[in-house]
């Protein structure tokens, strides 16, 4: 159980974040759903959380900009007098091919998946080392363990994520915070839901479980590397996908 736990989860307004979000409120923790863009998606996620009888609050930040993560987790503190759990959900994607890829478009996913992950990571980090507690989960992918055509930027973002993961679970540790990454496979998603049927039927037939996750499956693991049964795992990266990544 997470009570009397403050949980943060970027990008939380929908899909997997929701998922997460939804995942350590009924554990008990108060969550803080943060997002970028849609206020209404933010806000109708916290009424679900409460009607469900969670704790929730709507907050907004672009985690790719370093100033702005530093006064997002100030005023958390401030409001909540501490962090216990960080989960790095938020990202996008700009697909294409490497030798098509503009500069705007590597750089837009690098700073929103990887840099946006290290802000979070490094204000957290600074209230956990003073509780000498704490729970860092980052989402990664498969695609930055397998790689994915299409998707250089992405996939340079999450396996950089990856890294990131296992360099803080080394220097974190000693003050007993632990660091680890889910990746998700193929998932039932908004994003997943604009491939065409020939894509993902290509797609399930690399899976062996033969069939898409949701964003529930995601979020259950993410739930357990936050709670108190996972103390002695860290720098761990959990693949989510059915057996794709195996």
């Amino acid at each position: 159980m997470l009570e009397n736990k403050v949980a943060v989860v970027t990008g939380a307004a929908k899909g997997i974040g929701r998922a997460i979000a939804f995942a350590l409120a009924s554990e008990g923790a108060m969550v803080i759903v943060n997002y970028r863009g849609s206020h209404s998606q933010a806000e109708e996620t916290v009424k679900e959380i409460e009607a469900a009888g969670g704790k929730a609050e709507a907050y907004p930040c672009d985690v790719a900009g370093g100033p702005a993560v530093e006064a997002f987790f100030s005023d958390i503190l401030n409001r909540y007098g501490r962090v216990d759990i960080l989960v790095n959900n938020a990202g996008v994607t700009r697909d294409g091919l490497l030798m098509r890829m503009s500069d705007e478009d590597w750089d837009q996913v690098l700073d929103a998946n990887l840099k946006g992950a290290f802000h979070c990571c490094k204000w957290a980090a600074k209230a956990m080392l003073k509780q000498k507690s704490g729970r860092i989960v980052n989402i990664a992918s498969v695609s930055g363990v397998m790689g994915n055509a299409g998707q250089a930027n992405y996939s340079a973002s999450k396996a950089g994520l990856i890294g990131l993961t296992k360099s803080a679970a080394r220097e974190l540790s000693s003050r007993g915070i632990t660091v680890n990454a889910v990746a998700p496979g193929f998932i039932e998603t908004d994003m997943t839901a604009k491939l065409s049927d020939r894509v993902k039927e290509a797609a399930t037939g690399q899976i062996p479980l033969g069939r898409f996750g949701n964003p529930e499956d995601i979020a259950a693991a993410v739930a357990f590397l936050a709670s108190d049964q996972a103390g002695y795992i860290t720098g761990q990266v959990l693949c989510v996908d059915g057996g794709m990544a195996m």
